[in-house]
């Protein structure tokens, strides 16, 4: 190597150990990362919006011809946050750099031909006025509309020899915030846009844990959040997708489930063969993007229950949700957007995979699979009654109609079941909905809240409510004197009769 080699070399040594030195370890492989959409989602304290700041400073200061927009929703908010941030880091580790400030109009410029400007979503005027530029950060990106990150991202198209990119920062809001639809689920319909997103999209994930500049003090007033508001700490502190209406269901209980579940043991969808009249030859075919999660394979000689929402107002998935009918454990989902003969069909495999299920299908807006399953012969479906208005006699008809009388029902069953057995819960989806299903302020009516889906938590409340039509098959005696802890007593306690017997099943008799 040549001198000139050498003194670059230890130079840029010099300037990795002084980063290093002056960053979080959890935030320093981003500093490298040229993904177009780098998502930094975290809870308070975390450090995700001075990693932000610094990572622009690095770059203009490093690279020629950058024009970074700042931006927020509200313009006035930017002065006292990033501004004020980005010039106490400018003062802090780049006071040679040559930076010129603009107060008036929170713009800094460096010798090499760089520049920061600033923005809020509300400043049209100013908005208007925005071109060439080479990278955004997104400061409170829960705050914008979809519609506006779309408008910035159009503006990225300054033209530059480096990379660009938009870096949005934030603290997870609504588990049905289109930041994680967008960029956490990818619930894109078009295929090619969809992997087009995930192949430019890095996220991150970080709490007041993965930052070791943070003040003791302010680590102990975060943690006293965990003795007097658990759900809060859970949010806002540890960054979980939170919920900005009043969940029907037990918030608290849900979180926590969320963070105890464990993958499905097996994904994928069925195979058969179809004569025409009837489904032969089922087989079960590994599939990471398949439309079935098994979280427990069927026993033989258990009976299971099958409750099935199908796609009609205000849905676009269809959903089946399999439950074990001794205890009402979750043991599978079918979730997944296609046609209704594909759902009826591979309804009809799952039933069949499942010790010939009990199924009980919504039929509020489509006979159809119902009817289907009929035609493919399948054995055991649930038999609703009604009078008919006509004869007066009792009708028998296949599948559940959910309406002004059921629904109110099958829902009260449903969160009384959670608040007993939340654990009973093994699918991520299905809690992620019930925990933005919330009570409308208006008709006091629980329903997803605007953007979520309500399709899991109906086709289970199905499942819970057909229960008693399957046969239930009496468990094993649990053995007698279990000691139970504070908790489990407590629980018992607050318990219904009906809630006391399912939690002896679960628990065993106390001593």
């Amino acid at each position: 190597m040549t001198k000139e080699e050498i003194d670059k070399a230890y130079e840029a040594a010099a300037w990795y150990m002084g980063l290093r030195e002056t960053s979080n370890s959890s935030f320093m492989p981003l500093y490298f990362d040229e993904h177009r959409y780098l998502v930094l989602k975290g809870g308070g304290g975390s450090g995700k919006s001075v990693f932000a700041g610094r990572k622009i400073l690095e770059r203009v200061t490093a690279e020629p011809g950058h024009r970074w927009l700042v931006c927020r929703k509200v313009a006035k908010t930017i002065r006292e946050s990033c501004f004020k941030q980005l010039l106490g880091q400018l003062s802090e580790h780049y006071q040679g750099s040559g930076y010129r400030v603009n107060k008036g109009d929170m713009s800094i410029l460096f010798p090499n031909g760089s520049e920061i400007i600033t923005a809020g979503l509300d400043d049209v005027e100013k908005l208007k006025s925005i071109y060439n530029i080479t990278g955004i950060w997104i400061e409170e990106a829960s705050e914008i509309l979809e519609s506006d990150f779309n408008q910035l991202d159009i503006r990225l198209r300054g033209e530059t020899r480096n990379y660009k990119q938009i870096i949005l920062t934030f603290n997870p809001i609504s588990i049905s915030h289109w930041l994680k639809r967008r960029f956490f689920d990818f619930e894109i319909s078009d295929p090619e846009v969809r992997a087009e997103t995930i192949a430019n999209t890095r996220t991150h994930e970080s709490t007041y844990k993965d930052n070791r500049f943070l003040p003791a003090e302010d680590v102990r007033t975060l943690e006293r959040f965990k003795g007097t508001d658990e759900y809060y700490y859970q949010v806002y502190c540890l960054g979980m997708w939170g919920v900005t209406g009043r969940t029907v269901f037990d918030a608290q209980a849900l979180a926590k489930r969320l963070q105890e579940l464990k993958p499905p043991k097996q994904t994928g969808l069925f195979e058969f063969d179809d004569n025409g009249l009837s489904i032969r030859g089922i087989r079960w075919v590994e599939a990471k993007e398949g439309c079935v999660r098994v979280y427990h394979p069927p026993e033989p000689g258990v009976p299971y229950v099958i409750g099935a929402d199908t796609a009609g107002e205000g849905s676009d998935s269809f959903v089946a949700q399999v439950l074990d009918n001794r205890t009402g454990e979750q043991a599978a989902i079918l979730r997944g957007q296609f046609d209704e003969d594909v759902f009826a069909r591979q309804l009809c495999c799952l039933g069949t995979y499942y010790n010939q299920a009990l199924i009980g299908v919504e039929t509020n807006f489509s006979t159809y699979t119902a009817l289907e399953l009929e035609r493919l012969r399948y054995p055991r479906q649930y038999v609703r009654q009604s009078v008919d208005t006509f004869t007066h006699e009792i009708k028998s008809s296949y599948g559940f109609r959910t309406d002004l009388k059921t629904r109110p029902v099958i829902i009260a069953e449903l969160i009384k079941t959670v608040r007993a057995y939340p654990e009973g819960i093994n699918d991520e989806t299905t809690i992620e909905e019930m925990l933005t299903f919330v009570r409308n302020p208006e008709t006091l009516k629980p329903e997803a809240e605007a953007g979520a889906h309500d399709d899991c938590v109906l086709a289970l409340a199905i499942a819970h409510f057909i229960r008693p039509q399957q046969e239930y098959v009496k468990l094993p005696e649990q053995e007698q004197g279990v000691k139970w802890h504070e908790s489990q007593w407590e629980d018992f306690d607050r318990a219904s009769p009906e809630e006391r017997e399912m939690l002896i099943r679960r628990w065993g008799k106390p001593g």
